[in-house]
């Protein structure tokens, strides 16, 4: 099983976007979006950075936590 290393997915449910939409968006394949969004390949810093200000969220939003406080 992939490491989880992005919460877009999750980002996505919040927001009630979907994945076809946000491919659609981005200009990429909605198979590449799967992907990333199950944790099976990590987006390009340039296309996470899109990626947060389609959905008009902090980047570090969608990413999991590598320290707790």
């Amino acid at each position: 099983m992939p490491e989880r290393l992005n919460r877009i997915k999750e980002i996505l449910v919040i927001q009630d976007v979907s994945q076809k939409d946000l491919a659609k968006r981005l200009g990429k394949n909605p198979n590449t979006i799967a992907s990333i969004c199950n944790n099976k390949s990590q987006p390009h810093l340039k296309d996470l950075k899109l990626i947060a200000e389609i959905l008009d969220v902090d980047i570090r939003e969608l990413l999991v936590p590598t320290k707790s406080n």
